[in-house]
């Protein structure tokens, strides 16, 4: 019998130690370390359902997950019980019941990740794993003229890593995804975020993006070569993949 309960999580945590998001077998995740401690709470199996997977090394502010549970014990309880059991690097920040048709996944109208940039000449040990280092002053105006080129509706083939999704599937959208957003905001003096706000992602698309978008520096490329980039649909075009420690899940959208 289905369990009564739909239960949706807002949470946080450090991906520095972490193999991604999704369950594995002999590997620590995110998914796992949750599911493990919800089937302690609840003395039952439990099935978590984030709204995406993230990498090995990546970080969230605001992953979104739910379960079904036939459980009693309120939301309140489920939080401070979770929150004891689980490792510092994982966080709960809510608990609420959800509507019987809410589904972490499938109910996402949208996602906003943010890629972080220090710029500072000497990086602080503190937010190595937080943010890459590029101490090189940047050309921001220019970086966000590239930017622009890729708001909208495109296929980004060009910024998809391989295993992103099964190819050979010809019906579906393929590499097509709309950006409705994508801009450099400043945090302080010294770090950078480049955020990108979008119906949904394909993988290795965010951090493909900002190695691309490095290049604007590097290879003094400007918003004519970026646009130029994202028709070719060729991955072999596109500027390296960014490391993983810089990019956090910010905010999933219903």
């Amino acid at each position: 019998m289905e369990a009564a309960r739909n239960i949706g999580l807002l949470i946080a945590y450090d991906g520095g130690d972490y193999q991604g998001w999704q369950r594995q077998t002999a590997v620590p995740t995110i998914q796992g370390e949750i599911e493990a401690r919800l089937s302690i709470i609840t003395t039952r199996n439990v099935t978590l359902h984030g709204a995406g997977r993230t990498d090995a090394g990546v970080h969230a502010t605001g992953m979104t997950a739910n379960f079904r549970t036939n459980s009693s014990q309120s939301c309140p309880q489920l939080q401070k019980a979770l929150n004891s059991m689980l490792p510092p690097a994982i966080r709960i920040l809510d608990i609420k019941e959800m509507g019987d048709s809410f589904h972490a996944r499938f109910s996402c109208r949208g996602k906003r990740y943010r890629y972080y940039l220090q710029t500072t000449p000497v990086q602080p040990p503190f937010s190595r794993r937080y943010a890459l280092h590029t101490p090189a002053a940047l050309d921001e105006e220019r970086m966000q003229s590239c930017l622009n080129t890729i708001i909208g509706t495109h296929d980004f083939s060009s910024f998809e890593n391989s295993g992103s999704r099964n190819k050979a599937k010809t019906d579906g959208r393929g590499a097509v995804r709309t950006l409705f957003a994508a801009k450099l905001r400043r945090h302080g003096q010294d770090m950078l975020s480049i955020e990108l706000t979008g119906d949904g992602f394909l993988r290795g698309m965010v951090r493909n993006i900002v190695g691309t978008l490095l290049w604007v520096k590097e290879k003094k490329i400007g918003a004519g070569d970026f646009a130029a980039i994202l028709a070719a649909q060729n991955r072999a075009l596109a500027g390296p993949t960014a490391p993983p420690y810089g990019l956090f899940l910010n905010k999933v959208f219903y």
